[in-house]
């Protein structure tokens, strides 16, 4: 209209175009692009004539390098049907395939697998990717190398396996898998140590606790020494891990108990079912064991004092704030359990019914 100033363009056209520009980032090398996971620019690069396994020169990172570590699955497998060298390694020796164990970057290892990556290259150290995806406590990548077929027992340069680097750096659910498929917990790394001492020495109580539910002989393992002439009890405390040592001096209070049928991972238990109520206290106020925790047969503190008929056991559990209805594989609650000791059986009646 005559005398009204052109407001110039409207404001969705102005975002439209603001929008098209922020998205034409341009990158100057493959590795940007690939780390962008912007395979159109990482193909354009390549046509224009950079080298599919050109080196950067800070990392020393190949695009493969850098697709498996950003994730850019779209960019790592264009790179694969494009010929890239999986087999290529940085200055620690590591492939794509250490790289993506390392990231847990599990649709990227699928990938290398799928196209023939090696896994058993050892880096310079000697690790292999499994080794990797242990210490970093990646378990689903763990699984994808386990299925397809990777020897879980392999070993670096100190005699370390792969379950010696989860129980060392506490990632439990690794150390769940490779028990289950067969790695051998009872085997020592260069300096005698099993994975016990290495979950001790670094405070991973619920490491140290399921490699004890798992071994041969839970006593013998405490008192194994390693090539220093230490056990574990000497590790934690040399290393300052209280949690392991009240841990320790409630299983070794436990092995002083030849009748009792718990593993030496389940001290509490074994304090309720003889009724020590202040064992109980101090390893629950410690931090040692939980209110609730179960052990191999899914009992609680509270089944092993309800058979036994410890009265002031349970009224102080349930007082802390014990589940009292919680069920062991037998589907049994402590009340079921305590059945044949009618006064412990009214006890917990009585002091759950004042508690609501």
């Amino acid at each position: 209209m005559p005398g009204v100033a052109n407001p110039g363009p409207s404001k969705s056209r102005r975002e439209t175009a603001d929008s098209s520009s922020r998205k034409k980032v341009h990158f100057s090398s493959i590795h940007d692009a690939v780390r962008a996971g912007d395979v159109k620019q990482l193909s354009d690069i390549v046509e224009r004539g950079a080298n599919l396994n050109e080196v950067d020169a800070l990392h020393q990172f190949t695009p493969l390098h850098w697709a498996a570590h950003s994730g850019s699955l779209e960019c790592l497998h264009w790179l694969l049907w494009s010929g890239a060298d999986a087999t290529q390694t940085t200055t620690r020796g590591w492939t794509a395939a250490h790289i993506a164990a390392i990231r847990g970057q599990d649709a990227c290892l699928q990938a290398l697998i799928i196209n023939g990556a090696n896994l058993a290259t050892q880096d310079d150290r000697g690790c292999t990717p499994l080794h990797l995806a242990a210490t970093h406590g990646h378990s689903f990548s763990l699984q994808i190398m386990l299925r397809s077929g990777v020897d879980p027992s392999v070993t670096d340069k100190r005699e370390w396996k792969p379950v010696h680097y989860a129980s060392f750096h506490g990632r439990l659910g690794c150390l769940q898998l490779l028990v289950k498929w067969g790695c051998g917990i009872e085997d020592v790394d260069y300096n005698g140590n099993l994975p016990v001492h290495l979950a001790a020495m670094e405070g991973h109580l619920h490491c140290l606790k399921f490699l004890l539910s798992r071994m041969n002989s839970a006593t013998q393992a405490l008192k194994a020494f390693n090539d220093n002439g230490e056990n574990v009890l000497d590790l934690a405390q040399r290393f300052l891990k209280q949690n392991v040592v009240q841990f320790i001096q409630g299983a070794q209070y436990e092995g002083s108990h030849p009748d009792d049928h718990d593993d030496l991972a389940f001290p509490g238990h074994v304090a309720a079912f003889k009724g020590d109520l202040e064992m109980l206290k101090k390893l629950i106020g410690d931090g040692v064991i939980n209110l609730n925790e179960r052990d191999d047969n899914g009992s609680t503190p509270m089944h092993k004092a309800a058979g036994q008929g410890h009265i002031d056991c349970l009224q102080w559990l349930i007082e802390m704030g014990a589940e009292s209805n919680i069920t062991n594989k037998a589907g049994e609650t402590p009340s079921d359990v305590a059945k044949s000791v009618l006064s412990s059986s009214r006890s917990l009646g009585t002091v759950a019914t004042v508690r609501r």
